[in-house]
C-alpha cells in the first residue's frame, strides 16, 4: 500500500537577505509559486500544505491552490528558531485534525529551489519509500572539494581542508563531494517527531543537477534565476 505522503511548503514572513523574499516575483510570479506548482505536479504528494507564520503569504498560497489549514505559531518563525521544529509542529498539526490518517512520509519542498521539476521530488520520495533511510535529501556535485581546491588559512598560510593520503593533480582524482541542496526533502514522521536534526538518522541522497538546483538566498541569485527563466520562457516560446 502507498503511503500516504503530505508536501509541505515552509514559507515564513521573515527575511533579512532578500526582504519578502517568498513573495518577490521571479518572471511575473511570486517566488512560492514555484514551489507550489512542482509540489501539486508531483504524483507521490497526496497533499500540498503551506505552513507560514504571515496572512499575506497565506492569502497568496491559497490562491495559487495550496492548503493553508493553520497559520505557524510566531516563535517557529523567527530568524533563529529550528525550521526541524517547523516540520515536527506541521505533522502534529495535520495528524490532530485528521487523526484517522497519518501521515507517514512529510515531503519538504523548499520555495528558494524555483528550477526544480517535479520528477526531482519524486525520485526523492521514492528513494526514501523504497530504501530504508529515516531520511532522503536532494545533492548536486559540489564546484570546490575538500581534497583538491578547498582550504583553510591559519596564520596567514593556505591547507587543504581534507589532505589526501596520496597527491592529487586533478580535481577529478578527488573523492567525489556533493553540495546539499534545497530541491526536496522526505522524511519518515516517526523520525522527524523523535528526532533533532537530518544527520540524527539514516541519510539517503539524490543527485540533482546543478541547472535545477540553485538556492535563492541572495538578490544575485533571484536576478540569475530570472536570467534563467526568462530564457527558458524564449527558448520555448520560439519552438
Amino acid at each position: 500500500m502507498r503511503p500516504h505522503v503530505v508536501g509541505v511548503i515552509f514559507a515564513r514572513g521573515g527575511s533579512k537577505r532578500v526582504p519578502r523574499k517568498n513573495l518577490r516575483l521571479l518572471a511575473g510570479r511570486p517566488l512560492i509559486a514555484y514551489a507550489i506548482d512542482a509540489a501539486k505536479m508531483a504524483t507521490s504528494i497526496d497533499r500540498v500544505v503551506v505552513s507560514t507564520d504571515d496572512l499575506e503569504i497565506a492569502s497568496v498560497a491559497e490562491r495559487l491552490g495550496a492548503e493553508v489549514p493553520f497559520i505557524r505559531p510566531a516563535e517557529l518563525a523567527t530568524d533563529d528558531s529550528p525550521e526541524w521544529l517547523a516540520w515536527q509542529h506541521a505533522i502534529r498539526t495535520l495528524e490532530s485534525a485528521a487523526p484517522g490518517r497519518p501521515i507517514q512520509v512529510l515531503a519538504c519542498v523548499p520555495t528558494t529551489s524555483p528550477l526544480r521539476t517535479s520528477q526531482d521530488i519524486d525520485a526523492c520520495i521514492a528513494a526514501l519509500i523504497e530504501s530504508d533511510a529515516d531520511i532522503t535529501i536532494t545533492v548536486t556535485p559540489a564546484a570546490r572539494n575538500p581534497y583538491f581546491n578547498m582550504v583553510t588559512v591559519e596564520g596567514g598560510y593556505a591547507h587543504l581542508v581534507i589532505p589526501p593520503e596520496r597527491s592529487i593533480h586533478r580535481g577529478q582524482d578527488a573523492p567525489p563531494v556533493f553540495d546539499m541542496t534545497t530541491v526536496a526533502y522526505a522524511a519518515r514522521t516517526d523520525f522527524v517527531l523523535r528526532a533533532t536534526g537530518i544527520f540524527d538518522g539514516k541519510v539517503g541522497a539524490v543527485v540533482v543537477s546543478r541547472a535545477r538546483a540553485l538556492d535563492i538566498d541572495t538578490e544575485e541569485e533571484l536576478r540569475f534565476a530570472e536570467f534563467i527563466l526568462s530564457r527558458t520562457t524564449v527558448q520555448r516560446g520560439s519552438r
